[in-house]
């Protein structure tokens, strides 16, 4: 799962993803957090500003909220395993509401000296990253404004030679049945089939990314180790 990640400029995403920049001006932090602002590009490559973490329908809040509890929600991470039954991803997911996510890293926690160091992943190629993702627009009970949001799609990544070692591990599960989780990266030669194929088009995409895609380090370069890689 991630919950940090750092954007691309609106030139950077114009010139890579090939798609409109925005003229508001600055739109988005450049280190993006759950329920901050985001840029990501739907089917119709129009790129949109939404907040990161969708938000479920019947929520009374801008703030995800279940609308049965009242208990506040973490969206800005869906699960591939629940997307087509969860209450907030189902729609989105069943209506083909997919979208890139533009990255130029994501932080992940990193226990193998026994505490956190936030560690970065980076393509190897320089270029953003584009992550699987969700989008859905909630409409404002109070004021009827209509707010996008989107979400990061998770897999398993225990099988990753690289990602499993992130997150702190369970010491009562197998190694290979910790369910470490993982962002879903999208090449460029399969945008189109993320963004406007099938579902199960779609499905054929979430998968483990190639090792060699990644350039990675910790987050502060003072806390920097030496991976089990």
């Amino acid at each position: 799962m991630c919950n940090l990640y750092e954007s691309p400029t609106p030139e950077q995403i114009a010139v890579e993803f090939g798609v409109s920049a925005p003229v508001q001006g600055d739109l988005w932090a450049k280190t993006i957090a759950p329920l901050k602002p985001g840029p990501f590009i739907p089917a119709n490559g129009v790129m949109r500003v939404g907040q990161w973490g969708m938000i479920p329908p019947g929520s009374a809040t801008r703030r995800p909220v279940n609308p049965r509890t009242v208990r506040p929600l973490s969206t800005n991470n869906a699960r591939r395993e629940g997307m087509a039954t969860a209450m907030t991803y189902r729609g989105p997911w069943k209506a083909g509401q997919r979208c890139l996510i533009p990255a130029v890293s994501f932080d992940e926690p990193y226990w193998g000296t026994g505490k956190n160091i936030w560690w970065r992943f980076w393509r190897a190629d320089g270029k953003p990253w584009a992550l699987a993702g969700l989008w859905s627009e909630w409409t404002d009970p109070a004021t009827g404004e209509v707010v996008p949001s989107y979400t990061m799609i998770t897999q398993n990544c225990d099988a990753h030679p690289l990602l499993r070692l992130m997150h702190r591990p369970d010491p009562q599960l197998a190694h290979d049945q910790q369910d470490k989780r993982a962002v879903v990266p999208i090449e460029r030669d399969h945008w189109d089939q993320w963004l406007g194929g099938t579902q199960a088009q779609a499905e054929q995409l979430i998968r483990l990314p190639a090792i060699e895609l990644f350039r990675h380090g910790a987050a502060d370069p003072e806390k920097q180790v030496a991976l089990p890689v």
